[in-house]
């Protein structure tokens, strides 16, 4: 394994995880049955119509350089490259009348599309 960092709070210089966005983290892996152990990969990659898109998926272990977060048995991996885009983020999850999925609140972003999935910096 490599040398990470954990944040035991659910906070760190990078990413902040509300608790709505935990809960539904948990709802998801459980309908999902994602097995014990395993974590949620938060990354950025180039696409979508602002340049830049988020990404979430499942997986089961760290990788070199990642920065980790625990947070209420939760873990949430970050690679690297990400961290740069994310730093200072939040992560929320949101089930209103507009919609319901995660919702990024990221100071970085200089401009976003309408859809909210993607960004540029």
């Amino acid at each position: 394994m490599s040398e990470t960092t954990e944040f035991i709070a659910g906070v760190s210089e990078d990413v902040n995880i509300t608790e709505k966005a935990i809960k539904e983290i948990k709802k998801l892996m459980g309908e999902n049955t994602v097995p014990e152990g395993y974590g949620l990969r938060v990354g950025v990659k180039g696409g979508g119509c602002s340049g830049l898109t988020y990404t979430l998926g499942f997986d089961p272990e760290e990788r070199a350089g990642d920065t980790v977060i625990e947070k209420d048995g939760v873990k949430i991996f970050i690679d690297m490259k990400s961290s740069m885009y994310l730093n200072g983020t939040e992560i929320d999850y949101t089930d209103g009348l507009t919609g319901k999925g995660f919702v990024f609140n990221n100071p970085n972003a200089v401009k976003t599309c309408g859809c909210g999935s993607s960004f540029g910096v």
